[in-house]
């Protein structure tokens, strides 16, 4: 009677295969240092009370940040026209404000929210069914038509001059804005940073946020399993429109002023940049890219006002050659091999 080799499974296939699962169930949970950034912020708000105007535009490039990283990190839409969205939203706000039709903060967000989510659906309808080069110009495009809109309609969004001394009521009636002492603007965006925070945080680790990341690394294989990919795109688009227009409301409300350059392709560029710099698809990669950028801009123009801008350019030559994913990118490399190397005895 002839006996057949039993083929022998590795000792670590289990244990690697249990390591995985772990992983994969437990992705959803909260670490201890998720909770930094937050600390920050609040140290921030009592430590340096001069800058809290600074810090109100810091936490809203971080929103309008991770509106984008949920397109274009997690779900690999390509795009270069993401400010249409902001600056809908923005313009949402300042007409409402401006005209006195509705000033109640919290509510014009919403409303700001659902302008933003229509335009980024009807475009999304559309824009979606191209890829590449193509997509980035139409984007691009759609952010074009919008700015020029706006700059038509003079007689109610101000063209070039914009929608100035917007008023804004207080937050629940009770806590006003105040451009001199910005304390409730820095606490009201920081509450709405954080709520749409744990909304992004919760949907990209959900199974639909998953679904997004399968498309982005293998679009044929998304679609071959039968994945509705362009009704997710689609949905995820859309998404991400609204929280570009939550930031783009907050900016009209904290500045209480809305002009052209909401719709900016500057602006759209400068948060691709941020992206690139912290690490696109990471979530925390915006809140890393924005304190960079904005820390480096700042400090960078006190020193050399005419030409701080090719300090920033040069920092991001070294991240796209050094960091391929940006600094949490790089920032993750080093620690793995500073930990493989205590591992070798």
């Amino acid at each position: 009677m002839s006996t057949e080799a039993i083929p022998t499974v590795p000792a670590n296939v289990g244990h690697t295969q249990g390591s995985a699962a772990r992983a994969l169930i437990g992705r959803h949970r909260l670490r201890w240092w998720e909770s930094l950034p937050w600390l920050a912020a609040v140290g921030f708000y009592f430590a340096f009370p001069d800058y809290l105007g600074f810090g109100t535009s810091l936490m809203i490039t971080i929103l309008f940040a991770l509106s984008l990283d949920l397109a274009l990190g997690y779900a690999g839409i390509i795009t270069l026209g993401h400010a249409a969205f902001f600056g809908t939203g923005a313009y949402t706000v300042g007409l409402l404000a401006f005209h006195n039709l509705w000033t109640e903060p919290i509510t014009s967000l919403i409303l700001a929210a659902i302008a933003a989510a229509a335009i980024g659906l009807a475009s999304g309808l559309v824009l979606l069914r191209t890829q590449g080069l193509t997509l980035l110009m139409l984007t691009l495009c759609t952010m074009a038509l919008l700015q020029e809109a706006a700059n038509m309609a003079h007689d109610y969004t101000g063209g070039f001059d914009g929608l100035p001394s917007l008023d804004i009521a207080p937050v629940f009636g009770v806590f006003e804005f105040n451009p001199l002492y910005p304390d409730t603007q820095y606490l009201y965006t920081l509450a709405i940073l954080f709520a749409c925070f744990l909304f992004i945080r919760t949907l990209v680790y959900s199974p639909f946020g998953q679904s997004l990341t399968g498309i982005r690394e293998n679009l044929l294989r998304m679609h071959a399993i039968g994945a509705p990919v362009r009704r997710r795109l689609v949905v995820c688009y859309t998404m991400s429109a609204a929280f570009a227009g939550v930031a783009g409301g907050l900016w009209a409300q904290t500045n209480a002023y809305v002009n052209l350059s909401a719709l900016d392709l500057d602006r759209a560029a400068t948060v691709l940049i941020i992206l690139i710099l912290g690490g696109y698809g990471r979530l925390y990669g915006a809140f890393v890219g924005a304190a960079a950028y904005m820390v480096l801009e700042h400090f960078l123009a006190r020193l050399y006002p005419t030409a701080w801008q090719l300090g920033l350019g040069l920092l991001l030559v070294i991240v796209a050659l050094y960091a391929r994913n940006g600094i949490l990118g790089l920032s993750e490399l080093l620690w793995r091999r500073n930990r493989a190397g205590r591992s070798v005895p």
